[in-house]
């Protein structure tokens, strides 16, 4: 699925703005689908909508929400030649699309775009889209709801009446570490395509013996609007330099482009081609980096040299927005990671917006790009929760298809996680034939053959059996804090332990969570747990052992802001491991991974 643009051959119309809103039941109610909405409320979309307003009815919201609005389509949008589709960015985490009281689409997965045609629904004059969307979380779903319906990470309740006897709204109990908000989060929008259309674009890049080869292949459709025969389609592709010079044209929907001298791109240098396609009368232009990212050894290559990967685990989050699309946003967080001398990030825990990824690709910011299957482990179930309880393979299969088939073409994309700290260690054998599958499918269906992994974080480290099968071995650890927190001589001691056992797998190994809690302001002169200087102490004490060992080729302090979680006893007022608050304002530990990276190039083997 490529990203709609505003060519010479398709219109583009954004949907974003003030919706009308209203909260639903658990039930799905279709008088709010295919009748105006009694009792509407402005909504902003993209954004979440638990913080848009004030009152627990709309923070811990459970079940299905409704929104819609009108447009108008003109006679040839409506009833023209050509393809009229709708494309939502996202939508968390199932919906239900009617327009005019018809259903027309329906999507599973809150972090992904999906789209529809609209060619003999919509009509000339006036159209009411409506959209159901359910925020409900379950085993089913990823990232995972706790079904036990006690506790975030499936703590159970005390055993006595008082408490049994208790009756609990309904409501979400997240089996993850932050907020789950919901709603439209990505934009929505209208646009056309000729009946002979574009409908994918693979490319590929090459280096060997000082040229570039860019690889394409055009997957075109016919898709008639009005019953008219197939016409006779040609393919022309023609590659322009960043400053819009042609470098090198081909024909045919399968090609190569030879570049005698070239710019790759490189980390803090994105360098960009521009690809023009024409197929028949329907015009697209895909960006191209010209990059080759593999796995050797105990190295991290990009473009044959090996890399270290400074940066950050982060969350799309942000007061009033939550988790909906803020560009400007996104571009002070790519500044700030330039200004602390990051150069890397990963989408903890699920796909960011299309957006994003392509700031990246211009910026030179390399990404591992992660599915939302966060939350596969619960320690309190007795039997193979694998096997018994787990149900959602198939649609973990599903994410990882429609996630590369989204993001295959972004230079700033260089590895898949397939999941965050799925239990892969207790139940070893159980979850390495659940996840080997997956790997196996990621890499067959990337076309540039990224590295693949599984982030994990296990106590039984030595049983895993998940994270050897993975190309680079990525791991979070919390030695420091959840386990010996305030002994950071017991921490060293721990964290030196693991990295030994990691060594005789003979991978690249990175750090991709580590960190404390720092409440911002709260400063001691004898370091203690929650102050800003003993976050600095935390880091300065692990990042001393990460330095020692040669093949750990990463480190991803988590995390880069603070940012909002389900209310408990480890969480005031959210998390606030962030090097950043939830403001963006510098803590101690910024300054000091400044500095550090500072010190640290991008391209860097250590001795």
């Amino acid at each position: 699925m490529i990203l709609p643009q505003l060519t010479a051959s398709r219109e583009l119309i954004d949907l974003s703005g003030i919706w009308d809103f209203r909260l639903g039941s658990t039930e799905l109610e279709l008088d709010k689908l295919t009748a105006p909405l009694a009792d509407a409320v402005p909504m902003a979309v993209p954004g979440s909508y638990n913080d848009q307003y004030e009152g627990k009815e709309w923070r811990d919201h459970y079940g299905y929400v409704y929104y819609q609005r009108s447009f108008e389509l003109t006679p040839e949008l409506a009833l023209g030649q050509k393809r009229l589709l709708l494309r939502f960015g996202s939508a968390t985490h199932n919906c239900v699309v009617y327009l005019n009281g018809q259903e027309i689409a329906r999507h599973k997965g809150g972090f992904l775009p999906f789209e529809v045609r609209l060619n003999g629904v919509a009509q000339v004059g006036v159209n009411t889209l409506a959209v159901a969307v359910d925020n409900r979380i379950d085993f089913s779903t990823l990232p995972v709801g706790n079904e036990q319906g006690t506790a975030m990470f499936g703590a159970e309740l005390p055993d006595f009446p008082s408490v049994t006897n208790t009756k609990l709204t309904p409501r979400n109990y997240p089996n993850f570490d932050f907020f789950n908000y919901a709603g439209i989060h990505r934009p929505v929008k209208l646009y056309t395509t000729p009946e002979a259309y574009i409908a994918d674009i693979v490319v590929t890049t090459e280096q060997k013996e000082g040229k570039a080869f860019v690889h394409y292949q055009v997957t075109g459709a016919y898709d008639p609007v009005k019953g008219s025969s197939a016409p006779a389609v040609d393919c022309a592709v023609t590659l322009l330099d960043a400053q819009g010079h042609q470098v090198g044209a081909a024909q045919g929907v399968i090609g190569t482009i030879e570049l005698a001298s070239y710019t790759p791109w490189e980390l803090g240098a994105g360098y960009l081609y521009r690809l023009q396609v024409r197929y028949g009368t329907d015009v697209y232009t895909q960006t191209v980096g010209i990059r080759e990212v593999k796995v050797e050894g105990t190295k991290l290559l990009l473009n044959g040299k090996p890399v270290y990967l400074k940066g950050f685990g982060k969350h799309e989050d942000s007061p009033w927005r939550g988790k909906g699309l803020d560009e400007s946003l996104n571009v002070k967080d790519l500044s700030l990671m330039r200004w602390i001398n990051a150069n890397s990030l990963r989408t903890s825990h699920y796909p960011y917006a299309e957006e994003m990824l392509d700031l990246c690709d211009r910026l030179g910011v390399a990404v591992i790009d992660e599915t939302p299957a966060v939350g596969l482990n619960f320690p309190n179930l007795k039997d193979d929760w694998y096997q018994d309880h787990c149900r959602t393979a198939e649609h973990h299969r599903e994410v990882i298809t429609e996630l590369i088939a989204r993001d295959k073409n972004h230079p700033s994309v260089i590895m898949w996680s397939l999941a965050n700290e799925p239990d892969t260690a207790v139940r070893a054998q159980s979850a390495l034939d659940y996840f080997k599958p997956l790997y196996d499918l990621a890499h067959d269906l990337d076309p540039q053959n990224r590295p693949v992994t599984v982030v994990v974080c296990n106590n039984r480290y030595v049983d895993d059996l998940v994270a050897k099968m993975c190309d680079v071995i990525c791991f979070n650890r919390y030695y420091g804090w959840y386990i010996f927190g305030g002994d950071l001589d017991a921490a060293a001691q721990a964290l030196r332990y693991e990295l030994e056992y990691w060594r005789a797998v003979n991978k690249p190994v990175i750090l991709t969570e580590y960190g404390a809690d720092a409440v911002p302001g709260l400063h001691q002169s004898t370091a203690g747990m929650f102050s800003e200087e003993y976050q600095v102490e935390y880091y300065e004490t692990m990042n001393a052992l990460l330095d020692e060992y040669p093949y750990v080729v990463g480190e991803h302090p988590w995390a880069f802001a603070d940012f909002n979680t389900i209310q408990g006893l480890y969480r005031v007022d959210g998390n606030k491991k962030g090097l950043f608050t939830r403001e963006r304002r510098p803590k101690m530990a910024a300054h000091y991974f400044k500095q550090r990276w500072g010190q640290i190039p991008s391209y860097y083997c250590k001795q």
